[in-house]
């Protein structure tokens, strides 16, 4: 096994990043790559990896989906009460990555989340699917007895709201993220990747550095 895991390579050579094609803005930036990644076919192009970390300063991480970019904060929904929505209570600062395969191209933002307004969360929950609502009643993370214990829970909440617009639970919502550091990675031939780094400085404004790869 260790033979055939050191043979699996490739050449990464579908572009360059160079100072002259990135934008000075990397909300700009990630826009326009992210709407590559949309137009690419990539299976699940707002798929990202959030790393949290406990109070006792141990890592992990999950893959959610982005559901926005708005006024410079990056958006997802969850439950308060799961892993990851304990530990960003606890230590509000984050980390995204979105890998897009097929572009051989990746972006790694570190930040800070902060829950979103009542209002923002309720306007979200409100545009879910039926089933996606009730699904809300997870308690996401937490150990259970077998897959039929949460079937069955799920067919009780869906009786509960016959005929009523389905409330978003009290413990489930967003968190927007205000990034402070990005880096933008595209694979290159005998990995020598393109990196390049944006730092917020203390005007707000955002610093741009090559990175070795």
């Amino acid at each position: 096994m260790k033979s055939q895991l050191f043979d699996i390579r490739r050449e990464y050579k579908k572009g360059r990043l160079t100072p002259g094609n990135l934008n000075d803005n990397p909300f700009e930036q990630f826009d326009h790559w992210l709407n590559d990644a949309i137009h690419s076919d990539e299976y699940e192009p707002t798929a990202m990896t959030v790393a949290t970390v406990s109070t006792d300063g141990h890592p992990s991480t999950r893959t959610v989906l982005l559901k926005g970019v708005e006024n410079g904060r990056f958006i997802f929904f969850t439950n308060y009460e799961s892993r990851k929505g304990r530990q960003l209570t606890a230590n509000p600062y984050i980390s995204l990555s979105f890998v897009w395969h097929k572009l051989e191209r990746q972006i790694h933002i570190e930040g800070k989340a902060e829950r979103c307004a009542p209002a923002d969360s309720d306007a979200y929950f409100a545009s879910r699917p039926y089933k996606s609502k009730i699904g809300g009643i997870s308690p996401q993370s937490h150990v259970i007895g077998s897959r039929m214990e949460i079937m069955r829970a799920f067919v009780r909440e869906a009786a509960t709201w016959i005929g009523q617009s389905i409330k978003r639970p009290d413990n489930w919502g967003g968190f927007a993220v205000t990034p402070f550091r990005f880096e933008f990675w595209q694979g290159r031939e005998s990995r020598l990747h393109d990196r390049f780094l944006y730092s917020q400085q203390a005007d707000g404004s955002w610093k741009k550095e090559r990175l070795a790869p």
